[in-house]
């Protein structure tokens, strides 16, 4: 089993910064990709940033360009998310989310999700 812990969330005003992180552990063979996804009330869950392990590339929504940073370290298989600029609109749950393969064999890839951690941003 892989487990998924995000931290760092909080409440901040507008335009400042915040840094999330995402710890993977477990049976974890490799990380493939790791990504952020956030959640406001009333809404649909939103792509926000990802990373590619082997490669290193990065891709993020239209919505953050620009103002997010998404990094890793890839030995301890941890993720981040520097937030910068905050606007209301920001406010969210951000969820941390990991496509790993947990064997040696190409057919044990699996994906998983973390609990979430909430993010207000004050005007």
């Amino acid at each position: 089993q892989v487990q998924l812990v995000e931290s760092g969330g909080g409440v901040v005003q507008a335009g400042g910064s915040l840094r999330l992180s995402c710890a993977a552990s477990g049976r974890i063979f490799s990380s493939r990709v790791m990504a952020w996804f956030r959640q406001a009330p009333g809404k649909e869950r939103e792509f926000v940033a990802l990373i590619r392990w082997n490669t290193g590339r990065t891709h993020y929504g239209d919505s953050v360009k620009g103002r997010f940073t998404i990094s890793k370290v890839s030995a301890e298989h941890t993720m981040y998310l520097q937030m910068n600029s905050l606007k209301p609109e920001d406010t969210a749950v951000y969820y941390c989310h990991a496509n790993v393969r947990r064997g040696k064999g190409w057919g044990e890839i699996y994906n998983y999700w973390g609990q979430g951690t909430q993010v207000t941003v004050s005007s």
